[in-house]
């Protein structure tokens, strides 16, 4: 009798040990499943707002053409199923958006995940992917911070921040070549202070040594990301009497730091805050002193590719807006990438959706290159290449780098004058 009430007993304990467990770390049961559940935290308020209502429009594009087209077959179960989206809002704070990422696993057990915008939200929320095994597809954060080795499920969209840098530079030594920067050139530069920055940091210094004695760094200065201010960095740009002005900016800090440089009067033959530029935001806030603005750019609609001219007739039908920013294509080329990867697993299996994303060869990609792929070697984060584009009066936006995609000259400037000469 003793045997069996501690046998009774350790049975119980056991039990309830395996619920608590399921608790944590749910599963659904596949063959009784009747939609496809994906879920993404945003900011849709907030400081970053603007992107992240756009990364919510280009996700609900992408998932609403898949649902028009009956869904995604789950060959596993032999039909299709519709997709559902569940955002949720993390008011541009890192803590909400870990709370509610974890939230969308145990509360609503969402099968896969697709990320949140900005690199300190995407760091926040990349813990919780790896803590529960969930296929993570994020086009929103480029920092390689994210995309540790010791990663499994986090797979990147986004080139590298260090390689936009990288690419900057490039475009810029292509510049004194045609005569049109002084050699050598000065340069002066603040980036935000956080991974994100210290990448673009790193590419600047990395891209200047390919070239040596091409270019003088005269300021190296990093500011507070999301400030309030800018009055006194952009004082020791000016006091640094630069030939080039280089800042890694968000959208916020690019209007803010751009309306300071406005206000003092600045000039330089090249100026770019990264991979913002055209923004409409920034064209309403400061109209045509943005103009001439050089940004390095994972997306343009400016591109030639047909998959892409589709792209922006589909957005601009879908909601009645014509696209200017990269934010809504980055976002719609995630989704698709993580769709098709589960529709290539044949199955709502984490490990086989994550297998698929591991082998994926995804061609006419509307990103430049056309093909979306996640090198181990690269820690899972694509090696796409970018484009420059530089504003031009009128609204105008022109890709100027690589050549053999340019729709326009890159232009230089006059000092303290709209004109512009080649």
């Amino acid at each position: 009798m003793s045997f069996v009430v501690s046998w009774y007993r350790g049975g119980v304990i056991i039990l309830l040990a395996v619920l608590m467990a399921l608790t944590r770390f749910p599963f659904a049961s596949a063959e009784g499943q009747k939609e496809v559940l994906v879920g993404a935290v945003l900011p849709l308020t907030g400081k970053q707002a603007n992107p992240g209502q756009f990364f919510k429009k280009g996700y609900e594009l992408a998932v609403r053409q898949q649902n028009e087209r009956g869904g995604i077959f789950v060959r596993e179960l032999g039909k299709k199923l519709p997709i559902k989206l569940i955002i949720y809002d993390d008011r541009t704070d890192q803590m909400t958006s870990v709370s509610l990422t974890e939230r969308l696993l145990t509360v609503e057990k969402v099968d896969v995940l697709l990320g949140g915008y900005s690199t300190p939200l995407v760091e926040a929320q990349s813990v919780v992917p790896e803590k529960y095994g969930v296929p993570y597809v994020v086009g929103g954060g480029a920092s390689t911070s994210i995309f540790k080795p010791t990663n499994k499920w986090i797979f990147g969209t986004m080139a590298s921040v260090k390689a936009m840098a990288e690419t900057t530079i490039a475009f810029l030594k292509l510049m004194q070549e045609k005569g049109k920067l002084p050699k050598p050139a000065k340069i002066a530069m603040i980036w935000q202070n956080t991974d994100h920055g210290r990448d673009y940091r790193d590419g600047v210094h990395s891209g200047m040594k390919r070239y040596p004695g091409v270019f003088t760094l005269v300021l190296d200065e990093p500011f507070e990301y999301l400030a309030k201010d800018y009055t006194s960095i952009i004082l020791k740009v000016k006091g640094a009497k630069a030939d080039i002005f280089l800042s890694d900016a968000h959208e916020p800090d690019y209007i803010l730091q751009h309306r300071a440089y406005v206000e003092q009067g600045l000039y330089h033959k090249m100026v770019s805050y990264g991979a913002r530029g055209p923004e409409r935001s920034a064209r309403q806030a400061l109209g045509a002193h943005v103009d001439y603005n050089i940004a390095a750019l994972w997306w343009t609609p400016a591109l030639p590719y047909p998959q892409s001219k589709r792209f922006v007739q589909d957005y601009n039908k879908a909601y009645h807006e014509d696209i200017a920013e990269l934010y809504p294509a980055l976002a719609y080329e995630t989704a698709r990438v993580l769709l098709k990867a589960i529709e290539e697993a044949g199955s709502l299996s984490r490990g086989k959706i994550r297998d698929a994303i591991v082998k994926m060869d995804m061609k006419e990609a509307i990103l430049p290159g056309q093909r979306v792929s996640f090198p181990k070697a690269n820690n899972y984060q694509v090696n796409s290449p970018f484009v420059l584009v530089q504003n031009k009066p009128g609204g105008r936006v022109d890709v100027i780098y690589p050549e053999d995609a340019a729709t326009g000259k890159a232009v230089v400037p006059r000092p303290k004058t709209a004109g512009a000469s080649d």
